[in-house]
């Protein structure tokens, strides 16, 4: 599609490269903006870069934050004794929505997936072996796909031999759907039913 305006074609290709927008919906957001005036969009790009800016990973669990530890690893009100681990940050988010955990977190930002050329040297999964000294348990909390299984089952006999319990989510979370947008009730359950691997 051709607009009149080469820095809106610009524009809807930028909104167009997220995640889950397609050209219309880019295109929306960029006739969005301009019908705002400027304060709004000046507020929106510093918005965006302060993100690259101040955003950064926890050393410990590999969350975004602003600070290093994060404010969940550093709390003494959390239980340094259980590790959930995550594939992605908006999976820690949806489980600490349910208030029924109260151990850290440690996210993987991924999973295993040897088809696309993802493997265990591209996730945080060398950093999480490391971080068990002193650990009681390790919940494997991902998503139930095929992907999921893989690196759950690759987790397990990674961890396992440190004689440290391991256990997963229960069922709850339907093959194929995502932890982000499971809701509260759902969480909670698959959490307080998990079982031993």
């Amino acid at each position: 599609m051709h607009y009149t305006s080469e820095t809106i074609e610009r524009a809807v290709d930028m909104f167009a490269s997220l995640p889950s927008i397609g050209r219309k919906t880019a295109q929306r957001l960029v006739y969005h903006i301009l019908r705002t005036d400027k304060t709004y969009a000046d507020n929106f790009s510093n918005a965006i870069l302060a993100l690259k800016e101040k955003v950064l990973f926890c050393e410990q669990c590999f969350n975004y934050s602003e600070v290093s530890p994060c404010p969940i690893c550093s709390s003494n009100k959390r239980n340094g004794g259980i590790i959930c681990v995550v594939a992605d940050p908006n999976d820690v988010l949806a489980i600490e929505k349910t208030n029924e955990f109260n151990g850290k977190y440690h996210v993987l930002h991924g999973i295993l997936n040897p088809l696309e050329g993802v493997t265990a040297n591209d996730l945080k999964i060398k950093e999480l072996i490391a971080r068990l000294t002193n650990i009681d348990e390790v919940i494997l909390a991902i998503n139930p796909s095929v992907e999921g299984e893989v690196t759950i089952q690759y987790l397990a006999k990674m961890i396992t031999p440190l004689n440290i319990k391991v256990s997963r989510i229960a069922s709850g979370i339907p093959i194929g759907s995502a932890i982000e947008y499971s809701d509260e009730a759902t969480l909670a359950r698959a959490l307080e039913a998990r079982i031993a691997i």
